[in-house]
């Protein structure tokens, strides 16, 4: 038997609800969850000695259950003469004085002031089916009619699933008339939706509280997503984009209960604490097709501290886990900075509604949790400041891989990224332990690759008196440090614009600027210029590291600007035809990568690109030099710089094993 409508907009018309209750009968329709579900909320804004109107009644057993608890004063009216008379018949006996009239509630023949409560559940969701002139008209009817037969304190309880179009109605007639609004996230509602559907989907159900008053210095605008807490805003914006992004959540994790994403992107859900704008959580969603052997469903916890490695923060990565994590759909949950977590089972337990809320439908068995160790991890901020150029910025220790532990610098802007990374090691010294950073760990990669440039530079004319190598962007120092450990003979400059770097590379991640490394606090394109212009000025190599703070762009490294014509040339005429240009590029865009490529070959002869495997870098090294003029030379110098590398950094005691990987370094060098 069909009960739908064939269009939405019949849900307004008397035909339509007469039919239904005909077609129903005397099983009861229920919108948004029952009496038990509701009566948590209910409960503080209706009491027994209230006179309640519940309008569009239906054939609801909600009025029954609060009168058989206490609350006589009950008045129902709906549009259909056929529920009434239903539903008049039904109580007749059983509840005396509850009352039940035929009434159009946009047009209620009550007196001014009856009613303490009008309560609606879901009529006026029933009512705004569009957004045409017509319905808006009724709608604002109803809401004069509910103003006016509400005594002053009195309340409109509206139980609805608040589409946008709706809500922004309410805010727009309710504040503007002396009401305090406030809106409440019914969460018990929502379960028992989920629950009776089979499939584990439900929409977000909301109770609306519009309290009248004669008159308010200023409009009160509250809202409460979950728990007990009411948070009060200031711009009805506030409570739509609230209210929106719940909805927009429901709706993925529907998608999520109903079929699989496997082919197609992750899904990324922020989970926030009620009234707090940071996130506590996020949960990457991934599905593959299913594999037998493999459960359904598990949720993986990534430590505190190690979400920014390349498993857990890339989709790849990501992607690599879920094969690896013998289920077809895996949640992966990364933990906040600037938050407390207790213990994993804490954290376990605090999940495992939304956990739940993203299994796939039909799921019986007890959710897996699974994790790298049995904590939550460690993390620590050591230090906490603000640059003028980068903003808010901290130094955090986080115990990694094989309980290393390391220090961190991350820009708050993008707390995803982490800026500068180090190894700390304990060591005692004077009968006291002290915390000394590993020069010869390098947490950027590319760094490495980067050095292998310089020592390329330096071995093309090994006799040559000048050794000076040039770094536009410091960050924590570590690749300054590494190639000054690695490579003895050579001076250093590190051109940072911003000084508060610099602070922060000394203090806190083992930078000893001296005679061989010197610091720069200038703009590096205008040093490259002032450079230029004095002739005797000469670099073995020049290295770009710097990242953007134009997080829009499609390439984060370097800044657009540091890859114009002018910049580039300053770059070779400082190189003097025998140096080598070595450029850290991060770019997601293929057509822009494509351009820097182009704008490299128009300033050097020769362009010579590494992408690391499981990192978004591309190293690019470019040369003028004959000596470099063939794919068999270049194969030929870098095969040998990183061989020269290898050996050097064990003998400086910076490692034991070899740093590059000569095989593989040699098949992704792309001429």
């Amino acid at each position: 038997m069909n009960l739908l409508p064939k269009t939405t907009t019949d849900f307004g018309t008397t035909e339509y609800w007469n039919n239904f209750f005909k077609k129903r009968g005397k099983k009861a329709f229920e919108w948004y969850g029952e009496y038990p579900e509701l009566c948590g909320q209910l409960h503080k804004y209706v009491k027994p000695k209230d006179e309640i109107l519940i309008v569009g009644c239906g054939n609801s057993t909600l009025s029954q259950d609060l009168y058989d608890v206490g609350f006589k004063q009950i008045t129902n009216i709906d549009i259909s003469e056929v529920v009434i008379k239903q539903m008049q018949e039904a109580n007749r006996l059983s509840r005396p004085e509850m009352l039940w009239y035929h009434m159009d509630a946009t047009a209620m023949n009550f007196s001014d002031s009856k009613y303490s409560v009008v309560l609606d559940k879901g009529t006026l969701d029933a009512l705004f089916t569009d957004e045409s002139d017509a319905t808006v008209t009724t709608v604002r009817k109803y809401f004069f009619e509910i103003s006016r037969v509400l005594r002053v304190g009195g309340r409109y309880v509206c139980i609805s699933l608040l589409q946008e179009h709706i809500l922004r109605e309410l805010l727009s007639y309710f504040p503007e008339n002396e009401f305090v609004f406030r809106v409440i996230r019914c969460l018990e509602a929502e379960q028992k939706t989920a629950d009776g559907n089979g499939d584990g989907s439900s929409m977000p159900v909301f109770v609306v509280v519009a309290t009248k008053f004669k008159k308010l210095p200023l409009k009160v605008l509250e809202l409460c997503m979950a728990g007990e807490e009411i948070q009060r805003v200031q711009k009805p914006e506030e409570i739509t984009l609230s209210i929106v992004a719940a909805q927009k959540a429901a709706m993925v994790c529907n998608g999520l209960v109903r079929g699989s994403i496997a082919g197609f992107n992750e899904v990324c859900l922020d989970l926030h604490k009620p009234g707090q704008s940071d996130a506590r959580f996020t949960i990457h969603v991934l599905d593959q097709k299913p594999v037998r052997g493999n459960g359904k469903y598990a949720a993986f916890i990534v430590p505190q501290g190690r979400e920014t490695e390349w498993l857990f923060s890339t989709p790849k990565g990501r992607h690599k886990l879920l094969t690896s994590a013998g289920h077809d759909r895996l949640a992966i949950v990364s933990m906040h900075r600037g938050q407390s977590y207790d213990s994993l089972d804490a954290v376990k337990e605090e999940l495992s509604e939304s956990v739940k809320s993203l299994a796939p439908a039909g799921l019986r068995v007890q959710i897996p949790y699974l994790s790298l160790g049995s904590d939550v991890g460690q993390r620590e901020t050591i230090f906490s400041g603000h640059s003028a150029i980068s903003g808010a910025y901290i130094v955090e220790e986080v115990l990694g891989n094989d309980n290393r532990l390391l220090r961190r610098l991350v820009f708050l802007n993008n707390q995803s990224v982490v800026q500068s990374e180090a190894m700390v090691k304990v060591k005692k010294q004077k009968s006291k332990l002290e915390k000394v950073i590993d020069p010869g760990y390098l947490a950027c990669q590319h760094h490495l690759y980067m050095t292998i440039g310089v020592h390329l530079a330096i071995s093309l004319d090994a006799a040559a008196a000048a050794k000076d190598v040039m770094i536009i962007g410091l960050g924590g120092g570590g690749l300054c440090t590494f190639i000054r450990q690695c490579l003895k003979n050579i001076n250093l400059v590190a051109v940072e614009i911003d000084s508060e770097m610099l602070s922060v590379a000394t203090q806190y991640f083992g930078l000893t600027p001296d005679d061989r490394l010197k610091v720069e606090i200038k703009d590096g394109i205008d040093y490259l210029t002032e450079c230029a212009q004095g002739a005797s000025k000469h670099f073995r190599a020049i290295l770009f590291d710097v990242d953007s703070k134009d997080s829009s762009q499609g390439m984060s490294c370097p800044p657009e600007a540091f890859l114009e014509q002018a910049v580039l040339a300053n770059v070779s005429q400082l190189l003097k035809g025998t140096g080598i240009f070595v450029l850290n590029l991060v770019c997601r865009d293929d057509s822009l990568r494509q351009q820097v490529v182009e704008k490299l070959k128009q300033t050097f002869k020769y362009v010579l690109s590494y992408k690391l495997e499981e990192d978004v870098n591309e190293i690019f090294y470019c040369a003028d030099s004959a000596a470099l003029d063939c794919a068999e030379k270049w194969q030929r110098a870098m095969k040998q710089s990183a061989e020269g590398l290898n050996s050097l950094a064990k003998k400086a005691k910076l490692s034991r094993v070899d740093l590059v990987d000569l095989p593989e370094f040699m098949q992704g060098l792309k001429l």
